[in-house]
């Protein structure tokens, strides 16, 4: 749906984005994460046709994005991170004078403002609206025109715990359309919930881009963490014989075993565990979030 191949922007002297390549599949929600400044909403802006770009190459749809720019972003939506309104409309004439503006022929208003849960709010003036609120009402507007690609600049990084919890259960329930979704985000547990595919971007690079279930796989961390049901610290030094195992921290009835070999440990560590004499009340291999696997990428590069 969306490929981008050696991508180069330069302000003056410094270089925003430093040959960047991706792709995005059609129908998939694909999170570009990376600090404030990465280079996240530099990238949104050209693809978007807000901005030019000094190199490289942009294909959306099959087509040379600088060749069909027009036609191209016909079929684009675009949530920008700080929406501005006309404070004095309501959500209804907003939309209706947007509509007048593209010659807006699909979904009415009602069923806009249903979508994004705001039908009982829609004679309100957008003026008195919460943020949240207000961003929902962007998201209405980019989803004018029935685009098949959408893109989202930080949806939920101003907004409270409600809100962002409102505008992801938006974001998931535009699954269901077959929308293709860029989302820029710098809150990990966003992106987390969900994408597809992650692409990670810092200082103008791109450090990966991977399915996230893979990235989960590639990135596990070869640790088990044991608990319990009695404090085991005076035979902890019986699981630190075995070869595979690298290092025991304690914290009282937890503890947590890192380990060489991880598919060895999987095999071995329940028969280990059983020589303690000691009932264990759970034990599991310790998960790597999207948050311990971009600071790990951060640190690495």
């Amino acid at each position: 749906m969306i490929k981008v191949v050696d991508l180069k922007k330069n302000y003056g002297r410094v270089e925003a984005l430093k040959s960047i390549s991706f792709e995005v599949e059609k129908g998939s929600v694909f999170g570009f994460i990376g600090r404030n400044g990465a280079g996240k909403t530099t990238t949104m802006n050209i693809l978007t046709g807000l901005i030019k770009f000094n190199d490289g190459k942009i294909i959306i749809k099959g087509k040379d994005f600088q060749e069909n720019k027009q036609e191209v972003l016909k079929s684009i939506g675009y949530l920008p991170e700080t929406p501005t309104f006309y404070d004095y409309m309501n959500a209804y004439e907003y939309l209706r004078f947007i509509g007048e503006i593209i010659s807006y022929e699909g979904k009415n208003v009602s069923k806009l403002l249903e979508m994004v849960k705001l039908a009982k709010h829609k004679k309100k003036r957008i003026g008195a609206y919460s943020r949240g609120m207000k961003q929902r009402l962007a998201l209405a507007a980019a989803f004018m025109g029935n685009p098949e690609i959408l893109f989202l600049d930080e949806p939920a990084s101003a907004l409270d715990p409600e809100g962002r919890m409102e505008m992801l259960e938006l974001i998931e329930g535009l699954k269901n359309e077959k929308i293709t979704i860029f989302l820029s985000t710098h809150i990990l547990n966003d992106a987390e919930r969900v994408c597809n595919k992650i692409c990670i971007i810092d200082e103008g690079k791109i450090l990966l881009t991977e399915n996230l279930s893979q990235l989960y796989k590639s990135y596990i961390q070869p640790i088990f963490d044991v608990e319990f049901e009695e404090d085991p610290t005076d035979k902890i030094d019986l699981l630190k014989k075995p070869e595979w195992v690298e290092n025991i921290k304690e914290n009282g009835r937890k503890i947590s075993i890192y380990v060489k070999d991880l598919d060895y440990a999987k095999k071995e560590i329940l028969k280990e565990l059983s020589k303690l004499n000691t009932s264990v009340v759970s034990y599991q291999i310790r998960k790597s979030t999207l948050e311990d696997i971009f600071m790990r990428m951060v640190k690495q590069k």
